[in-house]
């Protein structure tokens, strides 16, 4: 009849899925420690599994001697014939020793600690190898409880945690909730979770579409770039292997159900659908939807592009705190000026490029003094303090300062030659807003905000390049 020990061991290799020898091998460790403990360091202990009876024997032995001086690794030669007539002084006699379940109870604790020290180490190798193949997929869970700020997912067999940085700002979970992650690291050894999980990367973007869209998984359609601000906004560009197939359409599916599928499962973070294109003038052109550029000025060696839009598409092209250029330029890989057209073409006015010269003077600052009818370095070299002071961004001291320095400039033959001005070449002059004290703030990955305007609400955010229509951006 098996014992107790061999069926307990029969379920957990069944029910955990360990290898069983390892079970065998902890239990073994397990009792040798303990017995050690309760009959001293220096025996020499041997311990073995019985397979057929289902049971643990513990074994010692010792050195046959005329006289025992040392209890623990001799043993008389009179007490070792009575259990091996044929043993001689100086063999190593082993004996079975009996009532092994008597080690004391400090001894079976040290015991069970090694079982549960293996076991757990048995159960880490299963899961690493069950989920290293599957790191990079997108997995399945339910919120189990929070920790610190991390969210603990029960994925059936084990548990995962997502870390706060990895989760969506702004968005929540409650305990029992079904949620779906990127799985982003699977670790061997592990003090903490042994799977970590992320839904921020760019690469779940990637994943969720590739599961809802099936021209992706055939390779048809291709994800040729992502970014993202996760929770607020993202863009994907696609291209299609196939002349017949719309990239774009093919990932906004039928009424749009394809990406309103992702959205939902990003809580609603808004997706722009762009199509790829080698030719980075036009790849601008569509990155920046749902704004209309107007021209494109490409610096390959530099690796920037000039993007002129037209003056009512400027806080568009810009977007909410530079959010829509700064993806536009993650996309890319390249450095984006955005500038109205109003502003390009100051930029071609010798009046204006002389407030430029003047040290400080950057051209938010210079759209701020054509706002004063002040059109070049001679104007504002003969301006009255009080001419610039009404502008917010000026005070006595810096227009004295400006006033000064335009003086030295035409002094020294750096001014216009106001004679050979022509009528109505003069730079056009724009109202300065609040938002225009920010052009020019390098923005992330290297996109610049050269202009903004001080309310883009109200403005139609439509994708004009096919992508999902968004709602209008809000000041």
């Amino acid at each position: 009849m098996l014992s107790d020990l061999k069926r307990i061991i029969d379920q957990i290799s069944r029910d955990r899925g360990f290898d069983r020898r390892l079970l065998v091998e902890a239990i073994e460790e397990a009792v040798q420690a303990a017995a050690r403990k309760k009959l001293g360091q220096r025996r020499d202990i041997e311990v073995r599994y019985n397979e057929e009876f289902g049971e643990v024997e513990v074994f010692q032995f010792r050195t046959v001697v005329e006289v025992a001086e040392d209890e623990q690794t001799e043993i008389s030669y009179d007490e070792a014939t009575a259990l091996d007539p044929e043993v001689q002084l100086g063999d190593e006699l082993g004996e079975k020793m009996p009532h092994i379940e008597d080690l004391g109870r400090i001894a079976a604790q040290s015991a069970k600690q090694v079982i549960i020290h293996k076991m757990k180490d048995a159960e880490r190798e299963v899961i690493y190898e069950m989920f290293k193949d599957r790191q990079g997929d997108v997995v399945s869970g339910i919120v189990q409880r929070f920790d610190r700020g991390k969210m603990i997912i029960n994925l059936g067999r084990t548990e995962a945690v997502l870390p706060r940085d990895q989760q969506i700002p702004k968005r929540s979970f409650n305990q029992g909730d079904r949620i779906r992650a990127y799985l982003m690291d699977v670790r061997r050894e592990s003090r903490d979770a042994q799977l970590v999980l992320s839904r921020t990367v760019d690469d779940f973007l990637v994943k969720l579409f590739t599961m809802e869209v099936p021209e992706i998984a055939e390779g048809i359609v291709k994800i040729m770039g992502v970014s993202r601000e996760p929770g607020f906004r993202a863009k994907i560009a696609v291209s299609s292997t196939e002349t017949d197939v719309d990239p774009v359409g093919a990932c906004v599916g039928m009424k749009g159900s394809r990406v309103q599928n992702v959205v939902q499962e990003l809580q609603g973070e808004r997706i722009d659908i762009v199509p790829w294109s080698p030719d980075p003038a036009k790849y601008v052109y569509n990155a920046l939807a749902p704004a209309k550029v107007s021209m494109a000025i490409v610096d390959e060696d530099a690796k920037t592009i000039l993007a002129v839009v037209p003056d009512d598409q400027l806080s568009l092209a810009i977007g909410r705190q530079g959010q829509n250029v700064r993806l536009a330029a993650r996309l890319l890989g390249w450095r984006i000026d955005v500038k109205s057209e109003q502003r390009y073409a100051n930029l071609e006015n010798a009046g204006y490029q002389s407030l430029l010269k003047i040290d400080g003077v950057e051209e938010a600052l210079a759209d701020q003094i054509l706002s004063r009818q002040i059109c070049n370095v001679n104007e504002l070299s003969r301006a009255a303090v009080e001419d610039l002071t009404v502008l917010r961004a000026i005070d006595d001291e810096q227009a004295l300062y400006l006033i000064e320095t335009a003086g030295a400039i035409v002094a020294a033959g750096g001014g216009i030659d106001e004679s050979q001005i022509e009528e109505g070449a003069e730079p056009v002059v724009e109202e300065a807003t609040s938002g225009e004290a920010a052009a020019g703030v390098e923005v992330e990955t290297e996109a610049v905000v050269e202009e903004a305007v001080e309310s883009d609400a109200g403005v139609p955010a439509g994708d004009e390049n096919g992508g999902e229509q968004q709602e209008p951006e809000e000041s």
